[in-house]
């Protein structure tokens, strides 16, 4: 069963699937996954197939857009702030512990590039999340960003960045960048498989997806690394799906992690690129492996 609603944060609605099991006993209360979609994309775009196969398997998901993105609220639309992200995952998973379905000290999260990133966070700085897979993450936007330009594209992009900063600041008003294109056009994502798979997937969102995001959503990223401290995520599981191929999230920043981590961990490594979680063997592969690691420490706590 799934129904959409939403939850708060910071005053604003963020749109929600919640996905039940469908034989759920009177009081029952089942482990819970929290699930959000990649940098300027929608919840619908590639994730429901992973909600559907958690929630066969028993547990609860709520799967969410950020503010300014798909279903929700807010304005500029295409603004995409780490720390407002974070946010947002908090609240929603506060909203899911209080659904009557749910089991509040049961509490998993799976998240897909820049939202891989933030689960990894909250992995190290939320206690409420008792377990966590991060499929093809983006664990250092800055040497990621460095390793997808030119210093001399680079050095550009941070001139236009620097110039909307100002004219923000003067005008209010907001820039945007598209965040795929065709090859050899300007945008956000400038890898083939970017385009193609966007292109095959945004008919989902119903047209809620829109091809851009804010200047200052890219100011943020270039920096964006976000944990600090992996340290941290000890004691919580920590599940890295990658992807040999990845070079939007190039798997050896993310086996670095992997390296640092400290048990309970696990690495698997697809043999394609940034999205081929989402299809073929390599869905089998990922969403297997996610299941089991949700199984083993959500459903056995």
């Amino acid at each position: 069963m799934q129904r959409t609603t939403s939850f708060e944060s910071k005053g604003l609605h963020c749109s929600v699937t919640f996905y039940t099991p469908d034989q759920v006993a009177s009081g029952e209360r089942c482990p819970a996954i929290v699930m959000a979609h990649g940098i300027g994309l929608t919840k619908e775009m590639g994730l429901p197939q992973f909600a559907e196969l958690f929630v066969q398997a028993g547990f609860v998901v709520s799967l969410f857009d950020y503010r300014y993105l798909g279903a929700s609220e807010g304005e500029p639309r295409g603004q995409m702030l780490p720390t407002e992200q974070h946010e947002d995952y908090r609240n929603a998973i506060t909203w899911t512990q209080l659904q009557s379905e749910v089991d509040p000290e049961r509490i998993g999260l799976w998240g897909f590039s820049y939202s891989g990133g933030h689960v990894l966070h909250l992995a190290a700085f939320d206690p409420r999340v008792k377990a966590v897979v991060a499929q093809m993450p983006t664990v250092n936007a800055f040497l990621n960003s460095r390793r997808l330009t030119s210093p001399l594209e680079l050095e550009e992009l941070t001139k236009i960045v620097s110039l909307d900063r100002i004219k923000r600041y003067q005008t209010g008003e907001v820039s945007y960048l598209p965040l795929v294109a065709p090859p050899g056009q300007p945008c956000f994502l400038a890898t083939p498989d970017a385009f193609t798979w966007v292109e095959s997937t945004k008919s989902a969102s119903e047209g809620r997806w829109e091809n851009r995001l804010t200047f200052e959503s890219i100011e943020h990223c270039l920096y964006y690394e976000p944990v600090p401290h992996l340290e941290a995520i000890f004691p919580t599981p920590l599940c890295l799906i990658i992807g040999e191929k990845d070079f939007l999230a190039t798997a050896d920043l993310t086996a670095s992690v992997y390296a640092r981590a400290m048990e309970p961990k696990s690495l698997t490594i697809l043999k394609g690129g940034h999205f081929d979680g989402f299809q073929g063997e390599g869905f089998k592969i990922a969403s297997t492996t996610a299941l089991r690691w949700f199984e083993k420490y959500l459903k056995q706590a």
